[in-house]
């Protein structure tokens, strides 16, 4: 089949790095699998575009594909396992748990998750505009913070008519966060002591991209993983108001530069009705299915933990191929502004969350 042919060889190279990041994570347990996954990954990922640097012209050139980040014929399985690979982990992750349980923390925790999207989506614009960072732009970091990372991204960026540049400066910084979340915010829940109940919602709240967030909890514990894969499924359909207003704003503005009335409403109405549905990652609705079908005893108890099993391997090979196709080029071009305003926007976020929660308490 040609789609295996072409996914094959960066699936394979993400599942051996997967697997040395298990041996590593077993023999350091206090580590785990997925930050030497990240670690290895990124370093196999800087090797290999080093090496295709040197064939497309020599270090110094600066030219060529690879010196745009392409893995050659590793890019498209790479790409499948960052995504694909991570989004089937989720789906198997339902099988811990209950509706009665998805329906508890996720009501418990929605003020926390209310309170750090506004915080985030109003810093966004005022952090932004001292920065001097384009309207567009600080729109993707906030929502890309505030909500789910890449996909809140790809959801905004048709709405607000984004252009290239902006989506891969947001990406990249973005990237940039949930790297160090994966590392940092362990250590934060143990210094501040925190149950693993509290740090699922502090990961799950405070972490971009569910990858990470995926990540970052398996770090700290089973139970804190349950929590955050909650909490981060609920916070991602966040993306319906967000894209729903943002479209309503745009059509206005169209409207009032006096553009073509048809393409104002074309770009609104293209999330109502049956697009709105298409908003909704295909994951959670699996995520759900397989909670439905453990509550109901199709999936039996004794089965969730193989289920766990399985889904912490397959997101320890999602998090190698992320290392490889983590490209520090494209950090590195994102410039200084949009980078620190989100770290500002990473760390405003982190803090509202443990705020948020003492309030609300949580902890």
């Amino acid at each position: 089949m040609p789609f295996l042919r072409t996914v094959w060889p960066g699936v394979a190279l993400a599942v051996l790095i997967g697997l040395a990041a298990t041996v590593v994570g077993r023999e350091v347990p206090v580590v785990g699998g997925p930050v030497p996954a990240v670690v290895l990954g990124a370093l196999v990922g800087w090797l290999v575009r080093r090496r295709r640097q040197q064939e497309v012209g020599g270090p110094a050139s600066g030219t060529g594909a690879a010196a745009g980040g392409d893995l050659g014929v590793l890019q498209p399985g790479v790409k499948f396992a960052s995504s694909r690979v991570l989004q089937l982990a989720v789906v198997l992750l339902g099988a811990q748990l209950s509706i009665a349980e998805v329906l508890r923390i996720g009501g418990e925790t929605l003020p926390v998750m209310l309170t750090t999207l506004v915080v985030c989506l109003a810093a966004a614009w005022g952090i932004g505009r001292l920065l001097r960072v384009s309207g567009a732009l600080r729109t993707l970091i906030g929502v890309g913070t505030g909500i789910c990372g890449a996909s809140a991204i790809a959801a905004v960026t048709p709405v607000i008519g984004a252009v290239s540049a902006d989506v891969a400066y947001a990406m990249s910084t973005i990237f940039l966060c949930n790297i160090a979340a994966v590392f940092v915010f362990p250590l934060v829940g143990h210094a501040l002591g925190l149950s693993q109940h509290a740090f699922g919602v502090f990961a799950g709240t405070a972490v971009n991209d569910t990858s990470s967030v995926v990540a970052t909890a398996t770090v700290y514990g089973r139970q804190a993983t349950d929590t955050a894969v909650v909490v981060k499924l609920v916070r991602t359909l966040m993306i319906i108001p967000i894209v729903l207003g943002l479209a309503g704003l745009e059509a206005r503005r169209t409207s009032r530069a006096q553009q073509a009335s048809a393409d104002g409403q074309g770009r609104a109405g293209g999330v109502r009705g049956a697009g709105v549905f298409r908003l909704v990652p295909w994951f959670l609705v699996g995520f759900l299915v397989v909670v439905l079908l453990r509550t109901v005893g199709v999936l039996a108890a004794a089965a969730a933990p193989g289920f766990s099993t399985a889904a912490t391997f397959l997101i320890t090979v999602a998090l190698a191929a992320i290392g490889v196709s983590t490209d520090f080029g494209a950090l590195r071009r994102a410039g200084f502004r949009p980078m620190l305003l989100g770290i500002a926007l990473w760390v405003l976020v982190a803090g509202t969350s443990l705020g948020a929660q003492a309030v609300f308490g949580l902890l």
